[in-house]
């Protein structure tokens, strides 16, 4: 029940965060400002690098669903990251970076709701 509120949370949130903006640099410094919220700190280059290797795993059927993209992303992300944190991560990758995988979110709330 908790994962599936978190999960609409996050699809809610990256709502917003569709918007092309000008130029890659605004765009991975918007990402970086929406991270910020959720409490994720990290460099800029690596945080954008990081959502864009979490979209392509899961494009690519590397990580077979959200929850196991998810915990790949817990794995790489600061020491002390919450699973929470994880999944809000990911959905702000996927809102800015990869929009089109979106429903793979909503997935997880099916399976573990």
């Amino acid at each position: 029940m908790k994962l599936t509120a978190l999960l609409a949370g996050i699809l809610a949130a990256t709502g917003i965060s569709l918007a092309a903006p000008a130029d890659a640099d605004d765009y991975d410094t918007q990402f970086m400002q929406q991270i910020h919220t959720f409490g994720i700190y990290g460099p800029q280059d690596y945080d954008a690098w990081l959502a864009k290797i979490a979209c392509d795993r899961l494009g690519k059927g590397v990580d077979a669903n959200a929850y196991q993209s998810a915990t790949f992303l817990q794995r790489n992300l600061p020491r002390g990251t919450t699973q929470a944190q994880s999944f809000q991560f990911l959905g702000a990758a996927i809102g800015h970076y990869c929009p089109e995988l979106a429903p793979r979110l909503q997935e997880v709330g099916v399976q573990h709701g």
